[in-house]
């Protein structure tokens, strides 16, 4: 692999970077500005406990993600491409679901950067040489984790649509908040849970995406399970009832995630200077683990 070819090109940095002032706005804006955001008062604690972990987890996490990868690193690689698909999301549930503000166009621009770095960036691993650099560590904990976060997210979110759509009302989360419907269950149910599934047939049939999706989701799940506690401790400081149960299996999986994800990362061991991309053929990977 010549040594010219950039791991992250100068317009995927510029990308990042953009990204990270203009995330750094956005949530400093939202968190301190008061009664900057419009919506309805159930939907308040979910944006500032999204604000706060973004701000204090992710921008860092991206930003030296980012340091690591443009230096080469696979395992800085694939962190900084699990920040942008947390990012990502974030900022899509932002740009279809928060009332209208004054960021609003932060926010839809928020969501293109993201996309073209989450894209592009996940178009330019190479996943056979990222398997061949986790090794022959067994794979059976990551397809639980996938199976299992995928039949839980779909469990939760039918037991509010089902009996609604049985019903012909409106689940109680989207009538109180005043949504016309809900933007997260359309992303979980419609993106997240498929990708789960799908990263767990991969990982079980030997295919190198599975080993790819599975570092990128890891990521995202922990920083994402961290963004859903905090929710849950602004909503109890403003009075709104949390499910103690909830809390605890959400608190489970972020740790659950953490840990994954750090045994993971910790299993890359290609760490020279060579570059994560594909570079026309990559290196397949063979037989299962």
């Amino acid at each position: 692999m010549p040594q010219s070819e950039e791991a992250v090109p100068r317009s995927y940095r510029l990308a990042s970077i953009a990204t990270l002032i203009l995330t750094v706005i956005a949530t400093v804006v939202g968190l301190f500005v008061p009664e900057f955001y419009r919506d309805a008062p159930p939907l308040l604690p979910q944006v500032y406990g999204q604000d706060i972990i973004t701000l204090v987890v992710a921008v860092p996490a991206f930003a030296i993600a980012l340091y690591y990868a443009s230096r080469g690193s696979l395992r800085g690689y694939t962190v900084w491409l699990g920040v942008a698909g947390y990012l990502l999301y974030t900022y899509a549930s932002y740009a279809f679901m928060t009332a209208f503000n004054e960021l609003y166009l932060v926010y839809i621009v928020l969501l293109w950067l993201t996309l073209v770095i989450f894209v592009g960036g996940m178009v330019r691993l190479d996943a056979g040489a990222l398997k061949q650099a986790v090794g022959e560590q067994s794979v059976r904990p990551y397809i639980t984790f996938h199976v299992l976060l995928g039949v839980l997210i779909t469990f939760l979110w039918g037991a509010e649509i089902l009996p609604a759509t049985l019903a012909g009302t409106t689940p109680p989360s989207i009538a109180e908040a005043g949504l016309p419907t809900s933007v997260i269950y359309s992303l979980d149910l419609g993106i997240l849970v498929p990708a789960f599934f799908l990263t767990a047939y991969w990982l079980r049939e030997g295919e190198p995406w599975g080993y790819a999706f599975t570092a990128v989701l890891l990521v995202k799940v922990a920083t994402l399970g961290g963004a859903v506690l905090s929710m849950a401790v602004f909503m109890i400081r403003g009075g709104e009832p949390v499910p103690f149960p909830q809390i605890i299996i959400f608190g489970f999986l972020t740790l659950t995630s953490i840990f994954l994800m750090s045994r993971f990362l910790r299993s890359i061991q290609l760490e020279s200077r060579e570059t994560p991309v594909q570079m026309g053929t990559s290196i397949e990977g063979q037989g299962r683990t």
